[in-house]
């Protein structure tokens, strides 16, 4: 007798456009996440581990960290969207609308808004807009990306190709500012920055030092973290017949490791405000060292919060090659071998003396 009971995730042939997948297994958020996040990432944004600093900026308490919060809230998508996935292949959209905080329980859903079959006929590009929802029923953030999905019957009918038209990037008035943020002179005492919104320049690039190695047990806990069970991450037994020979390192791995190494030059950054366009250009695996660079895009004033800025940032993840050996992310034939991630993102910044 064979098994009907379980749950085999979504191929290809099984999305239909514009439908609607309310994502199971809610999750509230702890403390605990938190403090497992810093020690996988070695992230150090005060405002996410300082109560006292988050105070004094407004919050009644320190918000997760805004890629926690992503990762978790992107995790519930898995087992319907990208369990059976080739590949993620990127973001767009993503809005970070309300703050975070331990004891917020997130509940997500999608909408199927592209497909697209490829011309091999064995698997297909699915784009989804998901949003996370608090406890309160309130969007807390919102995304598009899109996934390369197995087809289960290569015989099945490809559907009518869709290809969603997405912005370049959030434009300015639509960035989300907490209520209620105040500034205080005193923030590079908590940051160690001594840059400000003013102090950035468009076309500028900034080589951070730091290198990260992802360890096998690092990569397995952090996507474990965010109950992503998309098998690429965790079967070592099916990768090793996959033209890849190993699994493959979760993308969100990659990006939260881009932003912690970026810390340095970039310290008075204190939140992601929006996530404009994302691409995984080569695959990371285990042992991988990741470093990073950032290229200044745009400035961008925020008249309803004068105290503050947005710049608009390119972070370029690479692995086993440092910054100073790469002049260029793109090539005449594409990505740069070593270029393991290219995300253009907005970032919330003081002002100088305002």
């Amino acid at each position: 007798m064979s098994n009907t009971k379980i749950n085999s995730g979504r191929y290809f042939e099984d999305f239909k456009l514009n439908e609607v997948i309310q994502h199971a297994t809610p999750r509230t958020i702890t403390q605990g996440d938190s403090a497992l996040y810093i020690a996988l990432t070695g992230a150090r944004n005060p405002l996410h581990c300082s109560a006292p600093f988050a105070h004094s900026l407004g919050y009644h308490t320190t918000p997760v960290d805004d890629l926690l919060a992503f990762h978790i809230a992107f995790g519930k998508t898995v087992p319907d969207i990208s369990v059976n996935a080739v590949a993620n292949l990127g973001y767009a959209d993503v809005r970070f609308i309300q703050p975070v905080f331990a004891g917020d329980t997130l509940s997500t859903s999608s909408q199927v808004i592209g497909l697209k079959q490829n011309s091999s006929g064995k698997n297909g590009v699915v784009w989804v807009r998901s949003t996370a929802i608090n406890q309160h029923q309130t969007p807390v953030i919102s995304w598009v990306r899109w996934v390369m999905v197995h087809k289960h019957d290569v015989s099945a009918p490809a559907p009518e190709t869709v290809v969603p038209e997405l912005p370049a990037f959030v434009a300015a008035d639509q960035l989300q500012v907490a209520e209620g943020l105040r500034l205080h002179h005193e923030i590079s005492t908590a940051t160690g920055g001594q840059y400000f919104w003013e102090d950035y320049q468009v076309g500028e690039r900034i080589n951070h030092a730091a290198g990260m190695t992802i360890n096998d047990s690092d990569h397995s806990l952090a996507t474990r973290l965010y109950q992503n069970n998309a098998r690429l991450h965790f079967d070592a037994y099916m990768m090793a017949s996959s033209p890849m020979k190993q699994r493959l390192v979760y993308g969100g791995v990659v990006i939260s490791a881009c932003r912690a190494l970026s810390f340095e030059g970039l310290e008075n950054a204190l939140q992601i405000l929006a996530i404009n366009g994302g691409t995984h250009a080569n695959p990371c695996f285990a042992g991988d060292t990741i470093y990073t660079y950032t290229e200044v895009l745009e400035r961008l004033a925020l008249p309803t919060h004068p105290q503050f800025g947005a710049l608009r940032l390119r972070m370029v993840g690479l692995k086993n090659i440092t910054p100073a050996e790469v002049a260029q992310a793109n090539t005449e034939n594409g990505y740069h071998p070593n270029v393991v991630l290219d995300l253009d993102y907005t970032v919330l910044i003081p002002r100088r003396g305002k």
